[in-house]
């Protein structure tokens, strides 16, 4: 690498939301605020959420559906 090109590399602390606190290295300067991290994404716990009770083809039977039986 060049000498005095590249940006300070420098000790930063990042807080997520949930209150994990990750100390790490960066060349940002300063502390950042995360919405999310590894320690509370669903992804990474495993405790995701179902969101979708039903599909989005069954929402629309249960809609429509009883507009076709009334009719036939």
């Amino acid at each position: 690498m060049k000498p005095e090109i590249h940006p300070e590399y420098q000790a930063v602390t990042y807080t997520c939301s949930c209150g994990n606190v990750i100390e790490t290295q960066s060349t940002r300067s300063g502390d950042m605020a995360l919405d999310v991290c590894s320690a509370c994404h669903p992804f990474y716990t495993g405790k995701q959420k179902q969101a979708d009770s039903g599909g989005q083809i069954d929402k629309f039977k249960q809609r429509f559906g009883m507009m076709r039986s009334k009719k036939g």
